[in-house]
């Protein structure tokens, strides 16, 4: 009889994260059943996503309304995923990573008596508020799961301190790499004007910025220190992917427009942004998938936060948390720029997040388990 596994996300982070995990489970359709819901927290980055990876979701809860709250997203999503969970009798079901949809997929496995598998588990700032809400999700997606898929060694032993048994917790790697290196393995042309920006012989500086606590005056200092780089440098240009959220584009538009060095887009979709990745010289960003991304790239990444649950990246040099200060941000980027061997010493480093084969550890752990 197949075993059903139900996979719920909801966000085009979680949705990258997933999908080796699901496509590994669909080419063994006669043993397993991957049931896909989606709770579609974020609707237009997750369905590029979905298409990318030829996922089709079994469920669609479609819960994304204008200026929701995370009592919204929530509320709507526990009821929804109680009556599929109810309605499919899964044998297990697989959250991922540390949005609102994760916490509340595995709130609604428990109250449900299915065991509870938490891919990329044991990310932790000790920091209830940075990064807000991702940090308290991460930790009581823990006290919920019943399977714990680290991504690396510290991570472990982060879930081991808090008390999850050792027998729970499985080493595999980021499921992001996998991910990220079939897409980069890609043939890829870019067009119109990113062609432009990618072959005028300048060193490209990617930008992105989307957290919640670095709304208002942090990122109008990220804008400000963008601005002064393109001024103190003459072979730069950045590119600048724009959150749709009105915190941040009304914010970013209102400091950047008139700078013709700095090019703004909306939100790209992964295949272009990983081959972005791939051409960029360094990226400034305070995304925590980019962490992981970048080093697989040779890329030096620049975190534009105070604190960070991925301290391995640090610690392996291919990282370096700036903040949100104006002079802090343009002294370490113009260090990279200017310094051959400080860019070195990050572009070398080795990524700490794995050899692209997490799913497939993830897969067999399971199959241990259920087979």
């Amino acid at each position: 009889m197949m075993k059903k596994i139900l996979f719920i996300f909801g966000t085009r982070p979680e949705a990258i994260k997933m999908a080796p995990v699901i496509k590994k489970f669909e080419n063994y359709i006669n043993t397993f059943r991957p049931i896909v819901v989606v709770t579609a927290q974020h609707r237009d980055m997750l369905d590029q996503i979905l298409e990318i990876f030829h996922i089709k979701p079994d469920y669609d809860l479609d819960i994304m309304r204008k200026n929701q709250s995370l009592e919204d997203i929530t509320i709507r999503s526990l009821k929804r995923l109680t009556k599929i969970i109810q309605l499919e009798k899964p044998k297990m079901i697989l959250v991922q990573g540390d949005t609102t949809t994760t916490f509340v997929g595995a709130l609604a496995g428990f109250y449900n008596k299915i065991p509870v598998g938490h891919i990329e588990a044991g990310l932790r700032t000790y920091d209830k508020f940075q990064p807000f809400p991702e940090e308290i999700n991460r930790k009581l997606t823990t006290v919920l799961a019943d399977i714990h898929f680290a991504p690396t060694k510290s991570a472990a032993e982060n879930l081991k301190k808090e008390g999850v048994p050792s027998s729970q917790i499985f080493v595999t790697g980021n499921t992001v790499i996998d991910a990220l290196l079939e897409v980069v393995g890609q043939n890829y042309k870019f067009k119109g004007s990113l062609e432009r920006i990618i072959n005028n012989n300048c060193k490209l500086i990617l930008v992105t910025t989307h957290r919640r606590e670095n709304f208002g005056k942090p990122l109008k200092n990220i804008c400000l220190a963008l601005n002064e780089i393109t001024q103190e440098l003459e072979d730069v240009q950045i590119l600048f992917s724009v959150h749709p959220n009105p915190k941040v584009r009304n914010v970013v538009l209102n400091v950047l427009h008139n700078n013709k060095k700095i090019h703004l887009f909306p939100p790209l979709d992964y295949v272009t942004f990983a081959h972005l990745m791939a051409k960029a010289y360094l990226i400034l960003t305070d995304s925590g998938g980019i962490q992981e991304e970048a080093p697989s790239l040779g890329k030096p990444v620049l975190v534009l936060r105070n604190k960070t649950e991925r301290p391995e990246a640090i610690e392996a040099g291919t990282v370096k948390l700036v903040g949100t200060n104006v002079k802090k941000i343009i002294e370490e980027t113009c260090k990279l720029l200017k310094d051959e061997s400080e860019y070195n010493k990050m572009a070398k480093a080795i990524n700490p997040y794995g050899d692209g084969k997490a799913a497939e550890r993830i897969f067999n752990i399971i199959c241990g388990k259920l087979v």
